[in-house]
């Protein structure tokens, strides 16, 4: 791992100048961050400004130093944003993300703006994946998590709106932490679908999330949960008709993990109606993504990347009778599945997090399918690591629990993540 979550004892100015040699080494290889002119002259300038806010060693906050990349759909004081797009920058431009001023204000540093698909959705960035360069990293934030999965930064920050965080998560061989809805605030983040964004974390591991998690989550609650292991349900059905072979049987062998060491596992039938789940979930995308664009739009269609254009002139021929119908299914899922886990006595389902690995080529970020009702539900979500295949790319293991169940899911999470790398 190039970058240690949390510097040594090294003044951070030596550690940068190791970042600076290594990522001089990789980063041309995956591409995993937007150029920037004088990129380490402006991280060792803000170094000095942590060193002289914090001279004390026992006043640091918990993140001093740690080096994070921030999606370019966020916000940064400083820094340009762009969304992966054409578009003028000064069109894109406002206050800094909420999200990027906690975590700087807790010692975070800033190395720079992540790769994004074009406005978060599915136009591909020139990011590759860090595990093989001929495979996607997965979207949107494709950047975020080929940073963390190569060892560039131990922190990213991402968005997700179908499948964005758990998905390239799972390809590049990274934890990715989506909230409960709106836990994280949106404030200062380009949106993509508001009804639907929720703004989420990477790391190398689930400790990383729980170091960080407290910090942009304000009413977080490190109280352990009752239980101290959860019983696991697998939603089966429809839903999981959409793995691949090879996917299936990867989930298969880390449930396997999971009993082996004393988890209660048991078959629930759920998400019956998945594909009219999924039907609604890309209407209410569409339509509030035209909404989004309109007056941008408008000015500057012929700068859109052709699978964005798709999206929004698909959601301009939505009826607001039809938007108004499908907007009440993302309450209606959250209770389905709240109810689910009270008549099954679960507190987590298990799915896999993606079809299967990372497929081959960059002109597509992959099928967020296995991530949509999740995200739908507005439930929080985590993707773990679980091996990899014969090429050594990763697959990856995907846990959702009931509304504001954040902190009892990612604690449970220590130790399953644990089982699962055994």
């Amino acid at each position: 791992m190039v970058s240690e979550f949390r510097p040594d004892d090294r003044s951070l100015l030596d550690y940068l100048d190791q970042l600076e040699t290594e990522f001089e080494h990789i980063e041309p290889s995956i591409l995993s961050f937007v150029p920037e002119a004088n990129r380490f002259e402006r991280v060792r300038s803000e170094v000095k400004d942590l060193q002289a806010r914090f001279p004390i060693p026992d006043s640091r906050p918990s993140l001093y130093g740690v080096i994070l990349g921030v999606k370019d759909v966020f916000h940064v004081d400083g820094l340009p944003t762009r969304a992966g797009s054409k578009l003028p920058e000064a069109e894109l431009s406002g206050p800094e993300s909420t999200a990027v001023t906690t975590l700087k204000e807790a010692g975070a540093l800033i190395l720079g703006k992540t790769v994004t698909t074009e406005f978060a959705y599915f136009g591909p960035g020139p990011t590759r994946n860090p595990h093989n360069p001929d495979h996607t990293p997965g979207g949107s934030s494709s950047g975020s998590a080929a940073a963390v999965g190569a060892g560039i930064c131990p922190l990213a920050l991402g968005t997700q709106t179908i499948g964005s965080i758990n998905r390239p998560a799972a390809y590049c061989g990274v934890v990715g932490y989506k909230p409960s809805y709106d836990r994280i605030s949106r404030d200062g983040v380009i949106p993509l679908a508001p009804s639907l964004d929720h703004v989420g974390v990477f790391a190398p591991d689930v400790a990383g999330i729980v170091t960080a998690a407290p910090h942009i989550i304000a009413d977080w609650d490190d109280t352990p949960p009752q239980s101290e292991r959860p019983a696991l349900g697998i939603p089966t059905g429809p839903y999981l008709d959409y793995v691949f072979p090879e996917g299936m049987a990867n989930f298969q062998t880390a449930i396997d993990k999971l009993k082996a060491a004393g988890y209660v596992v048991k078959e629930t039938p759920a998400l019956g109606d998945f594909d009219e789940i999924m039907e609604r979930h890309l209407l209410i995308n569409a339509v509030e993504a035209a909404r989004v664009h309109q007056d941008w739009y408008r000015q500057y269609a012929d700068r859109y990347h052709p699978r964005t254009v798709e999206l929004i002139e698909r959601g301009m021929l939505v009826s607001k009778t039809d938007y108004d119908r499908a907007l009440p299914s993302l309450l209606a899922l959250r209770r389905e599945l709240q109810a689910l886990m009270r008549d099954h006595d679960i507190q987590l389902f298990c799915s896999p997090p993606a079809q299967g690995t990372a497929p081959r080529g960059l002109s597509s970020t992959g099928n967020p399918v296995m991530n949509l009702p999740w995200t739908h539900a507005g439930v929080p979500t985590l993707s773990l690591p679980s091996g990899k295949d014969e090429n050594g790319l990763p697959f990856g293991f995907q846990l959702a629990a009931d509304s504001y169940q954040d902190e009892a899911m990612l604690f449970w999470a220590l130790d399953m993540a644990s089982i699962l790398a055994g």
